[in-house]
């Protein structure tokens, strides 16, 4: 996370909130060589404590977790390059705004029973989402199927210890010269989601870089 207190304002509900919503991260653990990462959909519980998630059974972190591992799951929000022309003052250098919130936790095997539930949950977030679409429902499944795809993938839980965030928008910048940037990134933004960013951005304050 970005060292500039000026990004790590956002309470806490606010970085839980947005990792429940986005729930998709890159999950890090210690490797034997190098560490070892995986993308994953993941549901955080409404408190923050607890982040639920499957992954392939062939996949190295799951004997990793067999015996508990610490682990980093990291969430990207919008991101986007910021040209120093867009300010309008001068004495600028580029730099790449974005949001990023990390959870940091336990990682453990969580019993394979609760499998299905975790996966009935996981696909209900993204369904509800598509609405009026009726929702996809396991059910949907054929005899057979789901408990055959099942045994090729794990359940896990992160027992979160903490929760960090940076929201990088300009706060460090003058309010005018960070709406200018803003402005600039709606309409020519290199990056994810920018519009998002753009917009973001116009909500943000320097008074707390002050």
């Amino acid at each position: 996370m970005h060292p500039n207190p000026a990004f790590r304002t956002e309470p806490e509900d606010r970085n839980i909130g947005f990792a429940r919503e986005r729930a998709f991260g890159t999950l890090a653990v210690n490797g034997p060589d190098a560490p070892l990462t995986a993308h994953v959909p993941f549901l955080l519980s409404e408190n923050g404590a607890q982040a639920e998630l499957h992954l392939v059974r062939s996949n190295p972190i799951v004997r990793v977790a067999k015996s508990g591992s610490p682990a980093a799951l990291t969430i990207l929000g919008p991101d986007g390059y910021i040209s120093p022309d867009w300010y309008g003052v001068p004495d600028q250098v580029p730099t790449w705004n974005y949001v990023a919130v990390r959870i940091t936790g336990q990682l453990e095997l969580a019993p394979q029973e609760t499998l299905h539930g975790t996966l009935d949950r996981l696909s209900a977030h993204f369904e509800d989402q598509l609405l009026p679409k009726p929702p996809w429902l396991t059910t949907k499944m054929s005899d057979g199927v789901m408990e055959r795809m099942m045994r090729m993938i794990v359940p896990l839980t992160i027992k979160v210890t903490q929760i960090d965030a940076t929201w990088k928008l300009g706060q460090n910048k003058p309010d005018a010269a960070r709406v200018s940037a803003a402005e600039h990134m709606a309409a020519f933004g290199l990056g994810t989601d920018t519009k998002m960013l753009a917009a973001l951005m116009q909500g943000a304050s320097s008074e707390n870089a002050k």
